[in-house]
């Protein structure tokens, strides 16, 4: 064995860019697989493990105190099916205002319990400690995120008093956005009460409804005003990382093929070359099982190494993808499972090994005699037939000659013709997800839409005034000045008939067409009683475009009718016109306009000149266009991985041509000996692999549109949303004749220096080499 080790060793370093060339390649497709694995792992492995730990609720109850009393409540932990129950807990509703340093302005969760630890739903103190008296609260954290400001802030009531932050805990059941002393909810008068199950029979949503039903049947009707299951939060998380899977997956994919093709080339390249050196190692007393055996160890070696590096840096790229994934959500410990790094690192050299064993058989079948004469007998070549034809042409002799090169070599033309074009499928792939991700970003964030962001102050807000015009005045100043179109946006809170739970309402007047959301079935508003909602909000509630709801605001009640489904996943809001908002209340004005300026016009300018001659009450400021997170994630990783994958295919091409040239020294030295430029000798050596790239983008142009027509879908599919159509068509004419150009390019780049080198050599050099 030492002697295999020792001539595998000798080979690593008599093929230094071979071995370079093999250890980049590994390194990008382990990397890549790495993160790909890292997130389907994650989809939910993070969030069962902390349910399991933390005893998590597969059911948040909330019932209407009025409706139902604490002793009924707690006899339900007995009802058939229900592992174990806690509570009954209060619970109250605290509307924390606009402005408070710290917190998100809205309806804040309360819920009195007397200890974070229990039965189900053990609470996670990690930062302070558990009330312990009145006026004090403990806030809904994750420690992954930290705390947004330190304890000891407080959260301001309605009579004027306040509850001061003693500790920051998390639940992965999301129970509430705080806690309190039973005592201290019972000051706040709570209207609801929580109760929190684990059921014996809880894998689907089924078994989860047929437990809730279980523990409401003698509970008078309408008790239950609402409910939370896990399930929802598992799906949550798994969205959340989803997303990414099935374009990385794709990328890594397409790099380990090229991985795969580059390693056959490399090993099949070196035992033709190296038809001596094996005759050599037979007749010194190499078995043929230890010559394949060498082969293979030579493109192991740095294999392993950049196996090693790859699972390092796919670590380290995934690590912010899984803390963004389970933001909010209370969990810890989300880095990579390493169950993915021991797949990887076994995985890949595993892979790269068997890519080898391909051409290594092929000297192991050699005899001594016949590979040293296989090595020192010249070949006429293949592409002498095809060259000959090619000759009579009107084309310079140098591109002839090149055009005829590839025949001599099938196989060795088809892997890298195949790199090739697995590099043009990756840079067409990454211009579709860049286009179809701009546009979804342009639509979520609205730009180009409108340039200045005018907004209405409160005066109960610190700071706040009260306007100095009106609703209608101050749209009026806005149009005289200059704006081209003015959306007001009035936010109200809304619940739907016969729910609990509250709907983020945002009703729009003026010209809202211009703000181009994304309708992904129907229409947008045109008329009075209509709404638009996210396909997240359908399928919750089993609804669809064209059914009617009721929503209630206080004692006032309206029907609309859904018109469209938009592109969001949002299951919790809903998009009306200003006559929705004038049924519901009446009184109130627009807290927001959008204005879209001229083009050109300066939108700083413009919001000066509002606030100057509006007066106090007003905030205006420019909205800029930019791209969201979520966008440049994937952007930017398609990019990387792109430019990944052409790398590897150059270096797939770089390595082909100095196969050939080694092989056809004899050949060179012949052409410069009857007069052929060096620059001639270049042409010829380009021309040559330019030929495999345009046949290369030819194919991979289709491969990368398929390639994006699968995969965009599965990733919205895996993120709740639904693409409109218009998305998906992101190829024009002018890209489609550039994209496979990008063959070319890779061809070009990748053959350049090696024929470059190949021009500089002597015939004196040649014939040292014979």
């Amino acid at each position: 064995m030492s002697a295999v080790w020792s001539a595998s060793r000798a080979a690593v370093k008599r093929r230094r860019l071979q071995t370079t060339i093999i250890g980049v390649v590994v390194l990008l497709s382990t990397a890549t697989i790495t993160i790909a694995l890292a997130l389907m792992a994650a989809a939910a492995a993070p969030f069962d493990d902390a349910f399991a730990r933390q005893s998590g609720a597969h059911v948040v109850a909330v019932f209407d105190g009025s409706g139902v009393t604490d002793g009924q409540l707690a006899r339900t932990a007995g009802s058939p099916g229900v592992q174990a129950a806690a509570g009954p807990f209060a619970e109250a509703v605290v509307n924390v205002p606009e402005g408070v340093r710290g917190f998100v302005a809205g309806p804040l969760t309360v819920v009195g319990r007397p200890a974070p630890d229990g039965r189900v739903d053990r609470v996670d103190l990690w930062a302070g400690r558990w009330p312990a008296g009145p006026g004090e609260i403990v806030l809904n954290s994750g420690p992954a995120n930290g705390a947004s400001f330190a304890p000891d802030r407080t959260v301001p009531l309605p009579d004027g008093s306040v509850l001061r932050v003693v500790g920051f805990a998390s639940s992965v059941s999301q129970s509430a956005g705080g806690w309190v002393t039973p005592e201290q909810a019972a000051a706040l008068h709570p209207t609801a009460v929580q109760m929190l199950y684990r059921f014996t029979a809880a894998g689907t949503d089924a078994e989860v409804r047929a437990g809730l039903a279980a523990v409401t049947a003698d509970l008078p009707a309408g008790a239950l005003t609402g409910s939370q299951s896990y399930l929802d939060l598992r799906r949550s998380v798994a969205t959340r990382t989803g997303a990414y899977v099935p374009f990385l997956m794709t990328f890594g994919v397409l790099g380990l093929v090229v991985a795969v093709l580059i390693v056959v080339n490399v090993v099949g390249g070196a035992v033709v070359s190296g038809f001596r050196h094996i005759g050599v190692l037979k007749a010194v007393g190499f078995t043929p099982n230890q010559v394949a055996a060498v082969y293979v160890l030579m493109v192991s070696v740095p294999a392993v190494l950049g196996c090693l590096l790859g699972t390092l840096l796919g670590d380290l790229l995934a690590g912010p993808l899984l803390a963004g994934a389970f933001q909010g959500l209370g969990i810890r410990g989300t880095g990579v499972d390493h169950r993915v790094d021991a797949v990887a690192l076994l995985g890949m050299p595993l892979v790269v090994a068997l890519a080898a064993l391909g051409p290594a058989l092929r000297a192991h079948r050699l005899s001594a005699a016949e590979a040293i004469s296989a090595g020192s007998a010249p070949r006429a070549g293949r592409a002498l037939g095809v060259q000959r034809r090619l000759g009579s042409l009107r084309l310079p002799r140098a591109v002839s000659l090149g055009l005829g090169q590839p025949f001599a070599r099938p196989a060795r033309t088809a892997l890298t013709t195949a790199a090739i074009v697995l590099g043009v499928t990756a840079v067409t792939l990454a211009s579709g997800l860049t286009g179809t991700m701009t546009a979804y970003s342009d639509a979520e964030e609205h730009n180009g839409t409108y340039q200045v962001e005018v907004s209405v102050d409160r005066p109960d807000r610190p700071g706040g005034a009260v306007p100095a015009l009106g609703d209608g005045a101050a749209e009026s100043l806005l149009r005289s000045l200059g704006a081209v179109q003015v959306t007001a946006v009035g936010w109200q809170n809304v619940k739907l008939a016969g729910s609990a739970q509250s709907l983020s309402g945002q009703f729009l007047r003026g010209d809202s067409a211009s703000l181009h959301y994304a309708v992904v079935k129907g229409h947008w508003l045109d008329g009075p009683g209509q709404v638009v909602v996210s396909g997240g909000f359908l399928r919750q509630r089993g609804l669809a475009v064209g059914d009617p709801v009721h929503l209630d605001l206080g004692e006032r009640r309206t029907t609309v009718t859904i018109v469209g489904q938009l592109m969001s996943y949002d299951p919790d809001g809903v998009l009306s016109n200003w006559e929705t908002l004038q049924r519901l209340a009446p009184e109130q004005r627009a807290g927001d306009y959008l204005v879209q300026l001229a083009p050109g016009a300066d939108a700083g300018a413009f919001a000066a000149a509002f606030r100057t001659a509006a007066g106090p009450g007003f905030r205006a400021q420019e909205h800029p266009d930019e791209l969201n997170q979520g966008t440049l994630t994937v952007v930017g990783f398609a990019s990387l991985f792109t430019a990944m994958l052409a790398v590897v295919a150059a270096l797939g091409v770089f390595n082909t041509v100095v196969l050939t040239t080694l092989e056809r020294r004899r050949s060179l030295g012949m052409l410069k000996s009857i007069g052929m430029t060096p620059r001639q000798v270049t042409v010829m050596t380009v021309t040559s692999m330019a030929a495999l790239g345009a046949v290369g983008g030819a194919i991979g142009l289709p491969l990368g549109i398929l390639a994006h027509r699968l995969v965009v879908p599965a990733a919205g599919r895996a993120a709740r949303i639904d693409f409109p159509a218009s998305m998906l068509h992101v190829w024009h004419a002018p890209l489609l004749v550039l994209l496979p150009f990008s063959g070319l390019l890779i061809a070009v780049l990748g053959a350049y220096v090696p024929a470059r080198s190949a021009a500089r050599l002597t015939i004196a050099q040649v014939l040292r080499y014979e």
